[in-house]
């Protein structure tokens, strides 16, 4: 296993965030316990770069939090002080120029999404958030039994804005995903099993060893025909029977060409 480099001139202890590799698989660690992982833009330019960096063999990345809780969010320090990326300095920007700064904020979070890679969130604990949201933009949730979600935004006056509420919305429903957002309510392992956001719940001694388990079962699938399907799904919902019915087709196409190349 190698461990990867943190962002140009950031020591990786200051990015708060580890980035490990196994062969195909990617596991993207969240690494400042002290403070249950609340997250900072220092955090978020070391997502980002890991997502530029990612080998082209890579197939799996397990994104999961270290110590006792996957995510408490946003790091409300650094949001109230006087860093460039502060709420309050985001606030004194343009329209257009916040609206910029807040688009880089999301790509460390986005970039889970691409049908190249079937990302797994391993949550224990809080994801609260920007935890939240960041396990929302993997493919697969799994849950210890002791996790929590919650999109506490609404608790501080602001709305999510790192690509999770689409995600939600697809999972539970427009009706519950508003009940959810803005409540800001916890929502325990076993009721987000029920709703569909978690892909399943174990006990959390077994954590670790059961995404290692999802992780291998992906990997013994086509890779060819796991970033198909991961396409083929992702876009669902945005298309008819029709159009669905036709990608397909076109994508079985694809594959039956490149398995007979």
């Amino acid at each position: 296993m190698t461990t990867g480099d943190a962002a140009p001139g950031l020591p990786a202890d200051e990015s708060g965030v580890r980035y490990d590799l196994d062969g195909p698989v990617a596991t993207v660690t969240l690494s400042r316990p002290e403070v249950l992982n609340a997250q900072t833009p220092a955090m978020w330019a070391e997502l980002s770069n890991i997502s530029r960096k990612l080998p082209g063999d890579v197939r799996v990345v397990i994104v999961r939090g270290a110590g006792r809780s996957f995510s408490a969010g946003l790091d409300l320090s650094a949001a109230r002080g006087e860093g460039d990326s502060s709420l309050v300095k985001l606030a004194q920007l343009s329209p257009d120029e916040s609206a910029d700064r807040i688009a880089g904020f999301q790509s460390a979070f986005t970039w889970l999404r691409n049908p190249s890679i079937v990302t797994i969130a391993a949550v224990q604990g809080h994801a609260i958030g920007a935890g939240f949201q960041l396990a929302l933009n993997c493919d697969m949730r799994v849950l210890a039994d002791d996790a929590r979600f919650s999109m506490a935004e609404v608790t501080l006056g602001l709305v999510p804005d790192l690509g999770g509420t689409k995600r939600l919305t697809e999972l539970v429903g427009p009706s519950r995903a508003l009940e959810i957002c803005v409540t800001g309510r916890r929502i325990a392992a076993d009721e987000a099993l029920t709703l569909g956001l978690a892909t399943t719940v174990v006990p959390a001694a077994d954590l670790e060893a059961t995404v290692a388990d999802l992780a291998a079962a992906v990997l013994a699938a086509d890779r060819g025909a796991v970033a198909e399907i991961k396409a083929l799904l992702a876009g669902a919902t945005q298309r008819t029977y029709a159009e669905q019915d036709r990608a397909e087709r076109e994508a079985q196409t694809r594959r039956l060409r490149d398995l007979t190349e």
